[in-house]
């Protein structure tokens, strides 16, 4: 079972709340380095001794000079960086592996919640869903942590504890004859959905939503199943693992010759016990096997998941949710705060009431301004001006009751219509300003060695006096106003039209009518234009165009216009036969 100190280590007083910590065995640090720090001691006090009392003087010299020689390479392994990255990589995977760990409690509520019924077929299907669900995570365990192996090791155990039926043994069993490599916990999470969706079908479920959320929720505990079997099957490489492992044996054992004591070392006080060698086999080895019992928390080590009680806790939780508080709760009543809306303040006992705290405030409460701080740094303007090189020139006016006009016409007229923000692209004249400004600076520079006549001239001119106001403190220059006055207006006016320079055409001369008489007099002269032999107005719709029957004109006409066509058929017969023959001669 995992070891928990918290309530120990709630408050902090005194010399602290750690020290009293170091007196505890059971997941300490001495029960997992108290053998191997046994080991090196004794290795440790073997050379010693041997040193001392069996090495004669040549021995001596060379035990000497090869104690020199571990004590100045033996910094050369870079141990601190590589354990310590190590031993944070396993921390946070082991983390990780912890909040990885699926629960079966919010989709319990959802079935609870969704599945309507209380006869016994809607219970039996809530309660048969969440069976499944523990299955399925109870069969995970069973591959990842020998604690829950060795509880359920055969389905049968399963089937014993209530987890699994007979008839579904039988299932599973033959998909284990038939798929022998890959496991079966993922099956119950298929049943479970196939219930969902029966229960759909029969109405017990209102609506499409509702299964939709619990469909996610399989799949979702599903998914998290299977991250904790490849957390079990991807480990952290081993390459790493045999380095930090390596290094840390290695550093010590190099630490049994370079830290022995010897009779013409600096120190010349003979050291017995090895204090300071001691804390750095216990610091180093203690961080080693931290590593080593935290990269598989489903194991055995004290530190590690308690699985077993995670199993019992999940069934129990689920059917308590879905059975026994199914659409259950408490009476529907008012609280003693009905009339208040909200408490004031919750009360507190007498052990409490010294831990009574204050509403936190901001860091910026206690900071206050004196008097003279608040007033404003320098006089208000009422029209800011932001010259973008882009968009043109922004023109930000406010109302301010001391502001004048300046007794312009035109903004006088404009009067309320004058928006709060004016947008005016460059015009011409801000362009030449641009351009004669960047001239002048670039005639500046060429002109550098004349600037000692012109300040001779300008000390002989008598200095300006300052004006009372300054240039920007003024509301805008006359110039660029007048100029964005001018272009309002001029945006508000009409453009030039064919009416507005030409004016509107004269009126027509009266057309006159044609009266009945005159109608009838002109239909006359139309018939009788008539030939005797020729066809009436109404048969003239049966008359094809070129017919010899209309008058003798027509005719004429028509034979003109065949032997037009006749002489043009000729022509490009003609011009066809020019095309081919070049053709046949090649």
């Amino acid at each position: 079972m995992t070891v928990t100190y918290t309530a120990e280590v709630a408050t902090c007083r005194g010399l602290g709340c750690f020290l009293k910590l170091l007196r505890r065995w059971r997941g300490s640090i001495y029960k997992l380095v108290w053998l191997d720090l046994l080991l090196f001691l004794i290795l440790y006090y073997s050379l010693n001794l041997m040193y001392r009392f069996i090495l004669n003087e040549n021995q001596k010299v060379i035990f000497e000079n090869v104690v020199q020689y571990c004590k100045n390479y033996s910094d050369l392994i870079p141990l601190s960086f590589v354990l310590g990255f190590y031993v944070s990589i396993v921390m946070t995977r082991w983390w990780n592996q912890y909040t990885t760990i699926p629960f079966p409690d919010p989709l319990a509520v959802f079935v609870s919640a969704t599945i309507h019924g209380n006869d016994e077929r809607g219970r039996v299907m809530r309660r048969t869903i969440m069976r499944y669900v523990c299955l399925c995570v109870t069969m995970m365990f069973t591959m990842i942590s020998p604690r829950v192996k060795k509880r359920f090791p055969t389905l049968d155990h399963f089937v014993e504890a209530g987890l699994l039926q007979q008839s579904e043994k039988h299932i599973i069993a033959d998909l284990n004859q038939k798929f022998p490599k890959y496991s079966k916990h993922w099956l119950p999470i298929v049943w479970a959905s196939s219930i969902i969706t029966r229960a759909r079908k029969e109405g017990r479920i209102r609506d499409d939503f509702a299964v939709k959320t619990m469909i996610d929720e399989l799949n979702k505990f599903r998914g998290q199943c299977g991250l904790l079997l490849n957390f079990d099957t991807i480990s952290i490489p081993l390459v790493y693992t045999q380095t930090v492992t390596l290094a840390v044996y290695s550093y010590f054992l190099t630490t049994l010759m370079g830290h022995q004591w010897v009779e013409h070392s600096e120190y010349k006080f003979d050291l017995y016990f090895p204090v300071f060698t001691l804390l750095q086999f216990f610091f180093y080895m203690g961080w080693l096997k931290v590593a080593e019992s935290l990269i598989n928390p489903f194991g055995d080590d004290d530190d590690d998941f308690e699985i077993n009680w995670m199993i019992d806790r999940n069934l129990q939780v689920s059917y308590l949710i879905v059975d026994d508080m199914h659409h259950e709760h408490p009476e529907l009543v008012r609280d003693q705060y009905w009339d208040e809306v909200f408490p004031p303040d919750l009360p507190h006992t007498l052990a409490s009431e010294p831990f009574k705290e204050q509403h936190p405030l901001p860091s910026t409460a206690n900071i206050a301004c004196s008097p003279t701080g608040h007033e404003i740094s320098g006089p208000p303007t009422s029209v800011k001006i932001d010259d973008d090189m882009q968009s043109g020139i922004m023109f930000s006016v406010k109302t301010d009751g001391g502001m004048k006009r300046g007794g312009n016409s035109q903004a006088s007229n404009l009067g309320n219509s004058v928006p709060d923000s004016i947008q005016r692209v460059a015009s011409v004249t801000s362009m030449i300003k641009k351009f004669f400004n960047r001239e002048d600076s670039r005639m500046d520079s060429r002109t550098g060695s004349r600037r000692g006549s012109t300040v001779e001239l300008n000390n002989l001119v008598p200095p300006k006096t300052p004006t009372a106001m300054k240039i920007t403190d003024q509301i805008i220059e006359e110039l660029d106003e007048q100029q964005t006055l001018t272009s309002m207006r001029e945006a508000q006016e009409q453009k030039p039209s064919v009416f507005g320079i030409f004016g509107p055409p004269p009126p027509s001369q009266p057309v006159q009518v044609p009266t009945r008489s005159a109608f009838a007099s002109r239909q006359e002269s139309h018939t009788s234009a008539y030939s005797k032999g020729s066809a009436p107005l109404s048969e003239m719709d049966n008359i094809s165009i070129g017919s010899e029957t209309i008058d003798g004109s027509d005719v004429e006409d028509c034979d003109e216009f065949n032997k037009l066509k006749k002489r043009r058929l000729d022509e490009r017969k003609s011009r066809e036969k020019l095309v081919i023959l070049p053709a046949n001669s090649i």
